[in-house]
């Protein structure tokens, strides 16, 4: 009964990046980095994107997607319209691939040892509800710091 949860969560969030995306209204702003700030927004929808594209989409859905998580934090200049393109292809991709994932899988190792130890498949989509609901909150407080917009 976790996948559909998990899949209303990762809707939730996805269209809320989406939309903070959507929100900037100086594009060139999503890629500005500011003293203390590590990461552009730019960057870190580039980085949600692919890490659900390639620990979701490739690995539990065979979507042959291939990641360059290097390019995720170096890339510059996305136009706006394709950040937004990038998350609505990942929301659709997350509506085929989860529904597939039967629940004796949850309880079952994931396929990648992504930390130091294995887990199970289960704890790692939780673990990536989190940190989808992370770097989320980033770009929020990137877009309203930035745009001087605190609403």
């Amino acid at each position: 009964m976790l996948i559909p949860e998990i899949q209303k969560v990762f809707a939730k969030d996805l269209q809320k990046l989406k939309e903070e995306i959507s929100l900037y209204k100086n594009e060139a702003t999503i890629w500005q980095v500011e003293k203390g700030i590590a990461n552009s927004a730019g960057n870190l929808c580039l980085h949600l994107v692919g890490n659900l594209n390639h620990f979701i989409g490739a690995t539990l859905g065979n979507t042959g997607y291939v990641r360059n998580r290097d390019a995720e934090f170096a890339s510059k200049n996305i136009p706006q319209h394709e950040l937004i393109k990038m998350v609505e292809d990942t929301i659709s991709m997350i509506e085929t691939v989860l529904p597939s994932i039967k629940e004796e899988q949850l309880a079952g190792e994931y396929p990648l040892i992504v930390f130091k130890d294995k887990m199970r498949t289960g704890y790692f989509l939780v673990h990536l509800v989190g940190h989808l609901g992370y770097h989320l909150g980033q770009i929020n407080y990137h877009r309203r710091l930035l745009e001087n917009n605190f609403n």
